[in-house]
């Protein structure tokens, strides 16, 4: 009876797009592309991966494209580059970053590689503007900026990110070529050459 005909699939049953048994243990083929891909259906990755990437998109989109009340790709080259005084292939990179990474967070590839690129925006945009400000958000305004408190929730979500891959429902998982690990279903282990 095929694992898909029933509407409770057992650990012995297989993934139909790998062809394991969901209660085998499997680990990724020896490639740096592999490791970087590497992930396990689990909740923690997949819930700070969709949160990092649907909060930083509207932001990444407001840079690039002036959606949601942004200045657009002219606006935010500018003042980056002016007012923050970054050099100009930095201020691009930071808004292309943002934007291509919270896309990849959302669909979940590359989730490691995207993660990383939020992290190193947040901690730019710490030490260039906002570390001076303190750590709380300018709520009602009696401040001249925003501290960092939100960009060091982001960079948590990235570190979350960063150690447990992008989870269940990602492109990654799907990307992952994996086999059967050596004891069982506990505990990844790694490939080596000689077993391909």
């Amino acid at each position: 009876m095929s694992a898909t005909s029933r509407t409770i699939r057992g650990t012995s049953d297989t993934d139909d797009v790998v062809g394991t048994a969901r209660g085998d243990a499997t680990v990724p083929r020896d490639s740096v592309f592999q490791k970087l891909v590497v992930t396990d259906g689990r909740l923690p990755g997949t819930i700070a991966r969709l949160v990092l990437g649907i909060v930083m998109f509207p932001h990444g989109a407001q840079k690039m494209f002036g959606w949601f009340g942004g200045y657009g790709l002219v606006g935010t080259y500018e003042f980056l580059t002016t007012k923050v005084g970054l050099p100009g292939v930095m201020a691009a990179g930071a808004i292309i970053v943002e934007l291509v990474a919270a896309v990849l967070l959302i669909f979940g590839a590359l989730s490691r590689l995207a993660a990383v690129g939020i992290g190193a925006v947040m901690i730019g945009a710490m030490v260039t503007t906002h570390l001076r400000h303190g750590l709380f958000m300018n709520w009602d305004g009696s401040r001249s900026g925003e501290g960092f408190e939100y960009h060091l929730l982001a960079i948590g979500l990235a570190l979350v990110v960063l150690v447990a891959g992008g989870g269940a429902a990602s492109i990654d998982r799907a990307f992952m070529k994996r086999r059967p690990a050596e004891g069982g279903s506990l505990g990844l282990q790694p490939v080596t050459r000689a077993e391909t």
